[in-house]
């Protein structure tokens, strides 16, 4: 691992974490490392730059934010034999906690948030002090998540440019304002030798992902034994959907709160699926809400 970040509201610390597995995990950490860290888990496509300010907020709270990349996206390994499966991801995720040395919170949007949740379920003692879930549950709208698999698969082959790149996205996502500057699409695409942008992430990942090698019952076996894992769930844990979220209706939502009775729950005006890119403002508002609730940023 790297060498620990600066100070609470100092630029982002570049992390490094060499796994026993032999896949190196990137992060950006904020805040220092003696006090209370706070795991953020980016989406499926994503990288740790999703997260927007959210992470920063927390390392200036006085929290230890660290934002990392999943295997294959970003800076971290791609995995060699191409496993992305959700063991591959907590496997990694539990051998960053061993390094950090100490229980985190972990915020998981969409997969970061399935391999979050078990992580912590499906290990044999608790290995996290909460859990934030951002619009992802046990049972989640079919049509929903084959949108992004359609999205990730149709721009597999990279754009000409930056504009192009914008475009799709902008089509993805017709309710936000395309941005004038693009210079932030930068982060999460990579020039490769072709000449063409690509997203960052391994397209093998498409193939771990791809709906068509499950049936029916593979999904609703998956579904039933996430909701027996939320069920195991005694940390203090927050939903956070998107009301304008194709992927998790309020009808599973709900589901999800009759599970984790404890569970709390905000649902955010004006956000999709993409709820920290949506509404960064308020949802930063609303994971610091929570954390500084339920724990003290000062002494893990």
């Amino acid at each position: 691992m790297a060498a620990p970040s600066p100070s609470p509201g100092s630029p982002a610390a570049p992390l490094r974490f060499e796994l026993p597995s032999g896949i190196t995990i990137a992060a950006d950490a904020f805040g220092t490392p003696d006090a209370q860290p706070v795991i953020f888990l980016h989406g499926g496509g994503q990288t740790r730059h999703a997260w927007g300010s959210t992470a920063a907020e927390l390392g200036a709270l006085g929290f230890y934010a660290l934002s990392m990349d999943h295997r294959g996206h970003g800076d971290s390994s791609w995995d060699p034999a191409g496993d992305y499966s959700i063991d591959a991801f907590v496997s990694d995720l539990l051998g960053v906690i061993d390094e950090v040395g100490a229980p985190p919170v972990l915020v998981g949007a969409s997969i970061g948030g399935i391999t979050a949740l078990m992580a912590e379920t499906q290990s044999d003692r608790s290995i996290a002090k909460g859990l934030v879930l951002v619009d992802v549950t046990p049972r989640m709208e079919k049509s929903g998540v084959l949108r992004i698999f359609d999205f990730m698969k149709g721009s597999s082959d990279g754009f000409e440019s930056l504009e192009a790149a914008a475009d799709a996205v902008a089509s993805y996502l017709p309710h936000r304002q395309r941005p004038k500057d693009l210079s932030g699409l930068n982060k999460n695409l990579r020039l490769a030798k072709d000449g063409r942008y690509h997203w960052h992430w391994d397209p093998k990942m498409l193939e771990t992902w791809d709906p068509d090698g499950y049936t029916e019952e593979d999904g609703e076996r998956v579904m039933k034994e996430r909701c027996k894992a939320s069920q195991r769930l005694a940390i203090p844990t927050l939903l956070v959907r998107g009301r304008m979220s194709d992927v998790v209706t309020e009808a599973q939502a709900c589901e999800f709160l009759e599970l984790v009775p404890h569970a709390e729950y905000v649902d955010l005006e004006g956000a999709s699926h993409m709820v920290a890119g949506d509404k960064n403002d308020v949802f930063t508002e609303s994971v610091s809400h929570f954390i500084r609730k339920h724990f003290e940023a000062s002494g893990k």
